[in-house]
C-alpha cells in the first residue's frame, strides 16, 4: 500500500528526497524497495495511535535537515492512499503557493450528502435531527460542505514547526470523491477494492 503513496511522490519530480517516517522494519524494508529514503528511525512516542501529523512532521524535519536536507516547503503524505494522484500533489503546492495568506494546502472532496441534513440516534434507537431547523429544507438550497480527502499535506517549513491547526490554517484543492479512500476498518478497505477495480 504505501508504494502507492512513494511512487506518487516521484512521480510529481518536486521532490530531492522521499523520506519515510517509521519505527516499523518491516514497512522500511518495503519502503526502501520502492524507492524511498529511511535515513532515520521514529520515536516510539510518535509512533502510536495518539501522535498527531504535526508531532511526527515536527520530529521529522529537523531530523532531515541534520541531514543536510533543509526544505522551505514540506508534504506530509499519509502511506494507505491508493487514490493518491501526483497531479494533486503539484496542483496542491501549487495552491499554497498562490495563496500566501495560509500555512497548508490539501486535497478535500464534497460530503455525498448535505451535512445541515445530518441524523443522530439516540440510546433508544429513535432519531433526530442534529440540525432541526433544516429537516424541511431542499438539500439543494443547502450549502456545500467539504471534507479532508485524508491523502496528504503541504506545509510551509515554519507552519509544521509552529501551527497544529491544518484544517483552519489551509486552503483546499478540490478532488472527486470516488478517489477518495480512508482506510481505517475492513469495510474501508473492501470499498476502496471495489473502487480501485471500477477504475479499470
Amino acid at each position: 500500500m504505501i508504494c502507492y503513496a512513494i511512487e506518487a511522490a516521484r512521480k510529481s519530480g518536486l521532490f530531492r528526497h522521499i523520506v519515510v517516517s517509521t519505527e516499523d522494519e518491516e514497512i522500511a524494508e518495503v519502503a526502501k524497495k520502492c524507492g524511498a529514503e529511511i535515513p532515520f528511525r521514529r520515536p516510539k512516542e510518535l509512533a502510536d495511535d495518539h501522535a498527531g501529523t504535526n508531532d511526527v512532521l515536527s520530529h521529522a524535519i529537523p531530523a532531515c535537515e541534520r541531514l543536510g536536507y533543509p526544505s522551505e516547503w514540506v508534504c506530509c503524505i499519509y502511506p494507505a492512499v491508493p487514490f493518491i494522484s501526483s497531479e494533486d500533489i503539484k496542483g496542491a503546492l501549487d495552491l499554497l503557493k498562490r495563496t500566501p495568506s495560509v500555512d497548508y494546502s490539501f486535497p478535500v472532496t464534497e460530503f455525498p450528502s448535505a451535512i445541515q441534513r445530518a441524523l443522530r440516534r439516540n440510546h433508544l434507537g429513535l432519531i433526530e435531527s442534529f440540525y432541526p431547523e433544516y429537516e424541511t429544507a431542499r438539500t439543494q438550497d443547502l450549502e456545500q460542505a467539504f471534507h479532508d480527502a485524508g491523502q496528504f499535506y503541504w506545509g510551509r517549513r515554519e507552519s509544521w514547526m509552529s501551527n497544529p491547526k491544518i484544517h483552519n490554517s489551509g486552503v483546499g484543492l478540490v478532488i472527486p470523491n470516488w478517489r477518495v479512500a480512508d482506510i481505517d476498518t475492513t469495510q474501508d478497505w473492501e470499498r476502496a477494492e471495489r473502487l480501485f477495480s471500477a477504475r479499470g
